[in-house]
């Protein structure tokens, strides 16, 4: 399909940078077959349930992925920033720098030149190997844990693009930025549906009757990137790790069977839930990487409904969202949204989506 069937026109100031407080009063769009629209918020949400239903939530973690330093072992020490994307080992990354050019293979970075000193000292990086648009292998000189430690303590989250580029990260993004959920490290972008949940809300739906299942995708800075081909069959996504477990596999297997509906929170829960599924919709036990691509066509076998945010334009995200409620349903839905001043992206409100054969 062309890219630029899903291009559209947001205004600027309609891009959140801050959530909203408490989590659960953001809005909420729920998007029926048809774009029958309804504005409702977050707490709503157990009201368009049902008993039996099942609520799946990616509990990663994102961690301080953003590193500030500085080349050394030359004549001049210009500062380097990176973001780390992929662990290769215990003491390898792939990681995005900028400028770029200022780095070559063999180079040397060291972290925390600023006054942010690890209880380790500075955190040294080797460029083992240089890819295209800003793209590094780093090796480290800590390995294991001991690398996870310092880069804790040198490393802030990695915000979006869109909102790193209009405000400095700060220590509430520290606590803005995960999931009441998030427990397993590895993720350098939130699952950012899952920041809507908080304590209260959780209660309210399993006082529904509706099940909550954990299930982990390290979600990957390819999350914040435009297709840049002119078709989306030219696109290559960035492989992300997830796991599934048996017993959560079981437990939305048994409650489909018995007329319960699975609800994916976020993409990154829907990708992988759609990576496990059999082709007649038997959610199986998963630990691999997938790089699922999902549009217009695409046939789902595992999810019946997904709470997710607005997603940029021209992104995979907002292809997915157009293959799950259908593509007019969705302009419709988001000229709404904008219409009526819904918060964008990351920090923003929500959508409930039914699926559009549903």
């Amino acid at each position: 399909m062309r890219t630029d069937l899903f291009d559209f026109e947001l205004p600027t100031e309609r891009i959140a940078l801050r959530p909203a407080h408490p989590r659960d009063s953001a809005r909420l769009l729920v998007v029926e077959p048809g774009a029958r629209l309804h504005d409702r918020v977050v707490t709503d949400l157990p009201q368009w349930l049902r008993e039996g239903d099942q609520i799946v939530v990616n509990d990663t973690k994102v961690i301080a992925a953003q590193l500030k330093g500085r080349r050394i072992g030359r004549e001049t020490e210009p500062k380097i920033e990176a973001t780390l994307i992929k662990r290769l080992d215990g003491s390898r990354w792939q990681a995005l720098v900028k400028p770029a050019k200022k780095l070559a293979p063999g180079d040397v970075v060291r972290f925390g030149n600023e006054g942010k000193v690890c209880l380790l000292g500075h955190l040294d990086a080797e460029v083992e190997e240089k890819g295209k648009e800003g793209a590094v292998t780093l090796s480290f000189s800590f390995h294991g844990p001991t690398l996870d430690s310092a880069i804790s303590d040198l490393g802030s989250p990695p915000l979006p693009p869109y909102i790193a580029s209009r405000r400095a990260p700060d220590e509430q993004d520290a606590a803005d930025y995960q999931t009441m959920f998030a427990v397993n490290e590895g993720a350098v972008a939130a699952p950012t549906a899952g920041l809507h949940f908080t304590p209260a809300l959780e209660t309210a739906l399993r006082e529904r009757g509706v099940g909550l299942n954990r299930i982990t995708l390290h979600v990957g800075a390819g999350t914040f990137l435009p297709v840049k081909a002119d078709d989306t069959s030219e696109h290559r996504m960035h492989a992300e790790w997830g796991t599934i477990s048996a017993d959560v596999a079981d437990t939305l297997n048994t409650a489909r069977a018995r007329g319960g509906r699975v609800v994916a929170v976020g993409t990154t829960s829907m990708r992988l839930l759609e990576s496990a599924a059999t082709e007649n919709g038997i959610i199986q036990p998963f630990t691999d990487e997938t790089a699922i691509f999902i549009t217009p066509g695409y046939r789902f076998r595992a999810v019946d409904i997904l709470l997710t945010n607005f997603h940029l334009p021209r992104s995979t995200l907002f292809m997915l969202v157009s293959a799950f409620s259908g593509l007019e349903t969705m302009k419709q839905a988001y000229k709404h949204a904008i219409k009526s001043g819904y918060r964008f992206y990351s920090y923003g409100d929500a959508c409930l989506l039914f699926r559009e054969d549903s």
